[in-house]
């Protein structure tokens, strides 16, 4: 049995009139994130912690922000995309780890949801996508409400 590891971070700026989402679920919020796809940090993290567990480069070498065929793209995209990515080389996903960062809006009341999208994306059961939600405190562009993060350890096992 081989098992390996990766880790993947996303930040983006939140700005008004940009819809809230965070892996893959609209949440209603007067901000959203500032981004050339749908700026979904949970996502964006989890791909590149997929992407760099099996060795496969990080987001933007597949969906790089210069190409305007991903121009405000659905990130499930870019999750569903890793996983085939991930099967092709005999990889499975054995379990996710997920922090998300912002003041505002509370997210716990919407992780099953989001756990449910995320699994659904990378055609896993939910019991193997864990998410948390953090703040800042107040400090700096996060705790400010200026800005969304996410940091996702993603573990993957060869079959």
């Amino acid at each position: 049995m081989s098992v390996r590891c990766g880790i993947g971070y996303d930040l983006h700026r939140l700005e008004p009139g940009r819809k809230l989402l965070i892996g893959g679920l609209h949440i209603p919020f007067d901000k959203g994130p500032a981004g050339h796809s749908d700026g979904d940090v949970v996502a964006h993290a989890l791909c590149d912690a997929l992407l760099g567990a099996a060795g496969l480069g990080d987001i933007g070498t597949h969906f790089p922000d210069t190409d305007p065929k991903w121009k405000n793209a659905d990130s499930m995209q870019f999750l569903e995309h890793a996983a085939r990515l991930l099967d092709e080389k005999e990889f499975s996903i054995e379990h996710v780890d997920a922090v998300v960062i912002l003041e505002k809006p509370k997210l716990g009341p919407h992780f099953p949801q989001m756990r449910e999208k995320l699994a659904k994306a990378l055609s896993v059961t939910s019991d193997r996508i864990h998410l948390k939600a953090k703040t800042n405190e107040g400090v700096d562009a996060i705790g400010r409400g200026e800005a969304i993060a996410a940091w996702v350890v993603a573990t993957i096992e060869v079959r």
